[in-house]
């Protein structure tokens, strides 16, 4: 197959002026907030022509930050950036969260139309999720489920148990409907369910050249890294954590972005680790801005729901992604393709080279079109109906998975020109295959893992649906 040329990604230009933020009248030490110090700071970095804004080694209280053109805020080795949660300085905004429009509080960190942008050091940013996020008790031991709901806030049942809520208006804007955006009395409505509305950390709106290098990104209210229609942007060697039980505790969001390089990253966190999105339905697609031109390499991911992820938001498109050596050590899946009916929209184009698991919880591989049942699967619906195809993974091993390949599609549209070429996989149940065509197999081999001696090998197979394993 023809290997599609990828566009070089540009490097922020950043002129070499340093700002201290003590300069501007921060104090370190955790008690006193820093947000106008850093603000002063960021815009005369700004309005010089750009700069490097330094927080130095200590604990720095700080409210929202902004991003401006030209700036890269630097957090020195030893330096921790804490966003504390005065209500107050985070007010309520018309944002994009999980493919739709809808209110979020501020985000910790944000950047709309800027070009030029850096975060880095080897730092410390942390967004205080704890003080926003709602807890799953399924998620936590007896005896910190106990020490959390005596710590405060509110314990209401839920579909899987009971759930923790930090405040009486996080626990309220989870049961009532999202309010509408475009709604005139949006802001009121809003304010009185204000927890609810929990930002992601690092929130990237159309902006060009941006570089996240060597930072630790942590304990994100909601997403932790969410860039949208940016271009050219650089992670590399950055730590992205979140406590492993953090609801919507995702790592990376990449959504409806081009000419993007991830490198020598590593992941551990509560929900998707690196994930490719596009926006969600019909609405979406009015922008049509595919993510694309996507290279991730290097990298490790530990706890998550998936490893390397697309969807289940993927309606403007997913195509031209190459991924090569990562480690996927205890993930809950793998590698994972999820979409549903009512999404449109085609991933395509996208190669997995060199990716090595250990101690998968489920499937080591799915393709599924099953994510949400918000439409019944045998309905006649034949618009919106998203499609994955041409999608190569090679040069893989997976050693304990609870099902080796899950290939789900939709009789509407088969998922189809999947290639696995050179896989191992060692998993309790073999795969499966519904609604597929051409799911071609080029040495592949299939483990029992409770009887390595069964061994299902594959030197050249094509299936389609109907099609299981024999274990």
């Amino acid at each position: 197959t023809m290997q599609t040329q990828f566009p070089k990604v540009e490097l922020p230009q950043i002129p070499e002026r340093i700002y201290r933020i003590e300069d501007y009248g921060a104090v370190k030490g955790g008690e006193v907030s820093n947000t106008e110090a850093i603000r002063k700071a960021i815009e005369a970095a700004h309005e010089a022509g750009g700069g490097r804004v330094v927080v130095g080694a200590g604990i720095w209280l700080t409210g929202p930050v902004e991003l401006l053109s030209h700036v890269e805020l630097h957090v020195e080795q030893g330096g921790l950036l804490l966003f504390h949660k005065h209500d107050e300085e985070y007010p309520l905004v018309r944002s994009n969260y999980e493919g739709e429009s809808r209110i979020r509080a501020t985000s910790p960190i944000h950047a709309m139309d800027q070009t030029d942008i850096a975060i880095t050091g080897k730092g410390v940013i942390d967004g205080n999720g704890q003080l926003w996020r709602m807890v799953k008790s399924m998620k936590l031991t007896a005896k910190q489920w106990e020490k959390l709901t005596k710590s405060g806030g509110v314990v209401a049942e839920g579909n899987d148990g009971p759930h923790w809520f930090p405040s009486e208006g996080s626990y309220l804007g989870h049961k009532v409907p999202n309010v509408d955006p475009e709604d005139p009395d949006w802001q009121a409505k809003a304010m009185q369910y204000f927890d609810y509305h929990r930002p992601v950390m690092v929130n990237l709106i159309r902006c060009k050249r941006i570089l996240i290098e060597d930072i630790t990104l942590q304990n994100s209210p909601a997403w932790n890294l969410h860039p949208i229609f940016c271009e050219h942007l650089t992670l590399r060697n950055a730590i992205i954590r979140n406590p492993w039980y953090a609801q919507n505790g995702d790592g990376l969001d990449l959504e409806s972005c081009r000419f993007v390089e991830i490198d020598g990253t590593s992941f551990d966190v509560g929900d998707d680790a690196i994930c490719m999105k596009a926006g969600k339905n019909a609405p979406a697609r009015k922008i049509p801005i595919p993510t694309e031109y996507v290279t991730i390499r290097n990298c490790v991911v530990y706890h998550g729901h998936g490893g390397f992820v697309v969807g289940s938001e993927m309606s403007r498109g997913v195509r031209h992604i190459h991924v090569s050596n990562c480690l996927f050590i205890g993930t809950d899946v793998g590698i994972r393709f999820k979409s549903a009916l009512g999404r449109g929209g085609v991933v395509e184009d996208i190669t997995l080279d060199g990716i090595n698991m250990v101690n998968i919880e489920n499937e080591a591989i799915i393709f599924t079109m099953g994510y949400t049942d918000a439409f019944d699967k045998n309905k006649a619906q034949t618009d919106d109906v998203p499609e994955f195809k041409n999608i190569t993974i090679r040069n893989t091993v997976c050693r304990g998975a609870g099902r080796a390949l899950r290939v789900d599609g939709l009789a509407q549209l088969p998922i189809h020109d999947i290639t696995l070429e050179n896989v191992e996989l060692t998993a309790k149940t073999g795969f499966f295959c519904r609604e597929a065509e051409n799911i071609h197999f080029q040495n592949v081999t299939i483990v029992d893992e409770r009887d390595p001696e069964r061994r299902l090998h594959y030197d050249q197979a094509t299936f389609a649906g109907g099609d299981a394993s024999e274990f």
